[in-house]
């Protein structure tokens, strides 16, 4: 199966990865959902936007907590490092992720469309300024912003809002042009990004799917699945491409 997987991938005109929470837990960042989810220890509504302007000060404790004690110690695994190979021997376009952590950018990787927002990056309220997370002192919350005095906000999005642009649209346009899919780590229970896939295979695209586990995706649009874990199976791939 690796072997005719590195095949599709290597012969594609146009192959982009599109990513969950999976690939980055051998990182180290636990998963939303599921045994071991966040949203077993955290209260979802922490993370609505509604919630954020009523509760900001309890929300952004929360988003500390979790999103920059705890992620801002990762770091890349082979998985994100795979593809950050892939894209730099011109055998990847790009990667979509449902991913904030910034892992892809931190693995190399150039072209990334974050689909869900960055937490690197905190947006003002009130001015729409954008900060550096690296700028910000978040020993004081809420954090402010140092032009107009509004609530900063990390730039990701929150139940209750749009999907940011342009990464909305570029996600979209991919499954348009590209003739191979990887998918790695995700279940295909988060909407709209569980769509994209969909779309890529009704425009032609090659799935091949990476997951521990059987998703959304196994028995309806995944051509190739490799059932195991993210580094495992993204250094199995790159070997295997490496012979052809």
């Amino acid at each position: 199966m690796y072997a005719k997987a590195a095949q599709i991938i290597k012969s594609s005109k146009r192959c982009v990865a599109f990513t969950g929470a999976g690939i980055s837990v051998e990182s180290g960042i636990p998963p939303f959902r599921g045994e071991n989810g966040l949203w077993n220890k955290y209260d979802p509504q922490t993370f609505e936007i509604q919630y954020f302007y009523n509760n900001t000060k309890r929300s952004w404790e929360v988003i500390r907590e979790i999103f920059y004690d705890l992620f801002g110690k990762v770091t890349p695994n082979a998985a994100h490092y795979s593809l950050a190979e892939l894209e730099a021997n011109d055998m990847l376009s790009s990667v979509i992720t449902q991913n904030i952590d910034n892992l892809h950018y931190d693995a190399g990787s150039k072209t990334v469309h974050e689909f869900h927002g960055s937490l690197k990056t905190l947006v003002c309220l009130k001015c729409k300024a954008k900060y550096k997370i690296s700028e910000i002192d978040l020993n004081i919350l809420p954090p402010t912003c140092a032009k107009c005095g509004g609530i900063l906000k990390p730039d990701v999005i929150f139940f209750g809002e749009a999907i940011p642009e342009p990464a909305k649209t570029n996600s979209f346009n991919e499954t348009k042009k590209a003739d191979c899919f990887i998918l790695i780590g995700t279940t295909g229970t988060v909407a709209p990004a569980n769509t994209i896939p969909s779309a890529a295979k009704s425009n032609g695209a090659k799935i091949v799917e990476i997951n521990p586990y059987v998703s959304e995706y196994t028995h309806s649009v995944t051509d190739i699945f490799l059932k195991d874990k993210a580094a495992f199976a993204m250094e199995k791939l790159m070997e295997e491409i490496d012979k052809l």
